[in-house]
């Protein structure tokens, strides 16, 4: 494919640096449809992407498109804060019934506004209230938003560097083979635990990802998930999940934890719960944890009436026969057998691969191998992003309605790009 750089002068003058994703990806998007997005120019680009884990039944899908549209032309309410409406009811009906009730959860539901860090947000100081205690443990490598309270829980020190103020009452522990299994589990965290000397305040709850999407596509295993869940229970501290990435079926079951069997407290997600890209966030928490006072948390826009109606329309069409949990592990499957060849075909090159579902990562001995394949795989119209605490990881993301063939065309280009920066 041969692309022509677009006139970008009004990005490069008016918009900030601190774009990001444009600076890999320099052309001009303007429509996209399933798998695959098209610049102004015509070209054709296969989304491995999936709009960083918030397109996960594909762009403009036409099912959630014509129940947005729908609800639109009829005048449905857009904007309505917290205030009761026909399409939030439908929502929570449908939620409840289809995703909560089957999986056997009671949890309430919470709007804490539109993004996944307002979800985190929420849920670091409903465990703070409920517990009456500051301090949160997170995870090396930990990813959980760009608000100050959700980057004191992160890992990655240029995120946090950011926040240009002291990020407090957050301790990081080693996550899953961190130590390379050299050390048992949680040996170092229940040991502070239990020693008054150590300097460890109480914690009141910890935060985890069952997979590290932004921290490099690290896979916790459930046995490690059960035993962290078994450490929470001992000390009296909450055990909060963020799904914002890994959620919404993106490992194949709905939510990314069942596999380990375990049931947190609290539950963070957003990205794909709106369906169609549009901003939707949840923070859901066992009952008797619903202690806040009436608006003691808010936020103009935590209640997005459009996402509630595509959200809905995902929920009834993907995921109330357990099709699309099997065809994501199928696709998955898919996945893992091609990086399997890459890394095979690379080997003098230190390659490896690690995922679940449909996530997964390509790494490198060489620390900036990825981004040389990402860069190749846009030339040759493929999108895929780096992930990691250097960018080490290829990370692929592609839509859990992609097809075999398109998800078979995507991974042939990834081995060629891979390949060709060889």
């Amino acid at each position: 494919m041969t692309i022509t750089q677009p006139d970008l002068s009004v990005f490069e003058t008016l918009e900030s640096e601190v774009r990001s994703y444009c600076r890999g990806w320099p052309t001009v998007f303007d429509r996209a449809s399933g798998s695959h997005l098209y610049d102004e120019d015509g070209h054709a680009y296969l989304d491995f992407f999936s709009g960083a884990g918030a397109l996960n039944y594909g762009h403009n899908n036409p099912v959630l498109k014509r129940a947005l549209l729908d609800y639109l032309e009829r005048d449905g309410i857009a904007h309505g804060l917290d205030m009761s409406t026909t399409a939030k009811r439908a929502f929570l009906e449908t939620f409840r019934d289809v995703v909560l009730r089957p999986r056997g959860l009671d949890h309430k539901v919470m709007f804490p506004g539109p993004t996944g860090t307002n979800a985190v947000e929420a849920a670091l100081k409903l465990a703070r209230k409920v517990k009456g205690r500051e301090s949160i443990i997170s995870f090396t490598n930990a990813f959980h938003g760009m608000s100050l309270g959700a980057l004191a829980v992160t890992g990655n020190a240029f995120k946090r560097a950011g926040a240009g103020i002291p990020l407090v009452h957050g301790t990081p522990m080693p996550f899953d083979d961190y130590l390379d299994g050299q050390i048992p589990d949680f040996i170092w965290f229940e040991r502070l635990l239990d020693d008054a000397g150590s300097g460890l305040n109480t914690p009141a709850a910890v935060i985890v990802e069952t997979v590290q999407g932004e921290g490099g596509v690290n896979v916790a295993r459930p046995e490690w998930l059960r035993g962290l869940a078994d450490l929470c229970r001992r000390h009296d501290m909450l055990l909060i999940v963020d799904d914002i990435q890994m959620g919404c079926g993106r490992t194949g079951p709905f939510f990314s934890f069942e596999e380990a069997g375990i049931v947190p407290d609290i539950v963070t997600l957003s990205k794909s719960i709106g369906g169609y890209g549009l901003p939707l966030a949840l923070t859901l928490f066992r009952p008797e944890l619903d202690i806040w006072e009436p608006g003691e948390h808010n936020g103009t826009f935590r209640g997005n009436n459009p996402a509630f109606v595509t959200a809905s329309a995902a929920l009834d069409t993907y995921w109330t026969d357990g099709q699309m949990e099997k065809q994501t592990l199928s696709r998955g499957e898919q996945t893992e057998a091609a990086l399997r060849s890459i890394a095979a075909e690379h080997a003098h090159a230190g390659a490896g691969f690690r995922g679940r579902g449909l996530v997964w990562g390509l790494t490198f001995e060489d620390t900036e191998r990825a981004a040389a394949v990402c860069r190749r795989a846009f030339e040759l119209g493929l999108l895929v992003e780096t992930s990691g605490p250097e960018s080490e990881v290829v990370k692929l993301l592609p839509a859990l309605t992609v097809t075999p063939e398109e998800l078979d065309e995507g991974l042939r280009v990834l081995a060629r790009a891979v390949r060709e920066t060889d």
